[in-house]
């Protein structure tokens, strides 16, 4: 299935007309749980959970938050941000949200998209002609060329045949470094052999970071300044970045690693490039730092089908395509049959249409459009889930539905 729909351009002037004060970005409106068809007690065994945790120093702390029919009814910072300091998990806490970039990503795609900068069956090499000379790894060694291009649409559905940054592959390679630029970047993924026929198989990969590129040539401004004009102000997303600011950097959490025997210890997974100073990889699979109400407001927008605060940034079409399995019947399966992905790079759960993603260092988010529900969960963590904590949380806060 090979999707190249086309919508109507939307109109964004009234949003970039918007302006929000950093110090105060406006939440989503607040209500009691009971106002929006929540239950307290499981959302109270939730909050206590996640104590427990901390408690027993599975993770340092955390933020929790769920918004109903566009209102927040529940936000619990617990825990600290850094044990050493012991400064308190606060709901303007900041993390790194890793693979929750990719969406924000797609967004920034799919705008363009929107204006006919490209079509998504554009093969890759129209605008990076470093994609002309791609070839298929084979398992004696040898390489042959695709059978097919990779397309635009490949890349946002992880069907391009590149592989995940932590490969073997790409590790020796160093196809990944974020001390790299973009075009940079571009030159050396592309010298890596694929791992299958673009379009054969989902793969969860660095497609992503390419589409940053994309973003620049398409748009003709860097990719952080592209997200910053046309999706973070006028969300108000005013704490969302490729790093942490100076003002920032006291409310940035510290990521911990489990000890042997127990405990926690601080971890630094990038430590040749951390995230208090501007990298000169623009990721955009996994490069931002954001707080729990910067992504709600993204995640609203996506719920209310491209809209946040009658501004609007996507048209209701695109989103509907973004939030929808988008894989080949044939991969699908592949897949397991029963959880999709859509072009807005979120992972899509079929007969329900709950989407959302996560991070390699603890968030997730899921949209579930049925309850006109979003959860945002964040801590920074390896591993990401320690004794399945996110699905404990979910559990509890899908039983406060009435």
């Amino acid at each position: 299935m090979t999707i190249v729909r086309r919508c109507a351009p939307v109109v964004t002037a009234a949003s970039l007309a918007v302006a929000f004060s950093a110090a105060e970005p406006p939440p989503l409106p607040r209500a009691r749980p009971a106002a929006v068809g929540l239950a307290s007690a499981p959302l109270a065994e939730a909050t206590a959970l996640l104590k427990r945790f901390v408690a027993d120093r599975k993770i340092a702390g955390a933020v929790a938050a769920v918004a109903r029919h566009g209102k927040l009814a529940y936000l619990e910072p617990v825990g600290v941000q850094d044990l050493e300091t012991r400064a308190p998990m606060s709901e303007r806490s900041l993390f790194r949200i890793y693979s929750m970039t990719k969406p924000v990503t797609a967004a920034a795609v799919m705008m363009l998209f929107e204006e006919g900068r490209f079509t998504l069956d554009d093969p890759v090499s129209k605008y990076l002609p470093e994609f002309a000379d791609v070839k298929v790894g084979l398992p004696d060694g040898s390489t042959r060329p695709p059978l097919r291009p990779i397309t635009v649409q490949d890349l946002l559905l992880h069907t391009s045949g590149f592989s995940h940054r932590t490969s073997e592959l790409y590790r020796t390679a160093r196809v990944r470094v974020r001390a790299d630029t973009l075009p940079q970047f571009v030159t050396k993924i592309t010298g890596a052999p694929l791992m299958e026929d673009p379009g054969t198989r989902f793969r969860y990969s660095e497609g992503t970071t390419v589409l940053g590129r994309l973003v620049e040539i398409w748009s003709g401004q860097p990719f952080d300044a592209f997200l910053e004009a046309r999706v973070f102000t006028p969300l108000a997303m005013t704490e969302t970045s490729f790093w942490a600011r100076p003002d920032q950097r006291a409310r940035l959490t510290t990521v911990y690693q489990s000890a042997r025997g127990g405990g926690l210890t601080p971890f630094e997974i990038e430590p040749e490039a951390p995230f208090t100073e501007r990298p000169a990889l623009l990721e955009g699979a996994v490069g931002l730092v954001s707080t729990v109400p910067d992504f709600l407001r993204f995640c609203q927008m996506l719920l209310n089908r491209g809209t946040l605060n009658g501004v609007r940034i996507l048209s209701a079409k695109t989103v509907e395509m973004m939030t929808a399995n988008g894989l080949p019947d044939a991969v699908l399966r592949a897949r397991g049959g029963t959880r999709g992905w859509g072009l807005g790079n979120v992972d899509v759960t079929l007969g329900t249409g709950e989407y959302g993603w996560d991070g390699t260092a603890g968030t997730i988010f899921t949209v579930d459009p049925r309850h006109e529900m979003i959860t945002v969960l964040m801590w920074q963590s390896v591993p990401a889930d320690p004794d399945g904590l996110r699905a404990r949380v979910k559990t509890l806060i899908d039983r406060a539905i009435e």
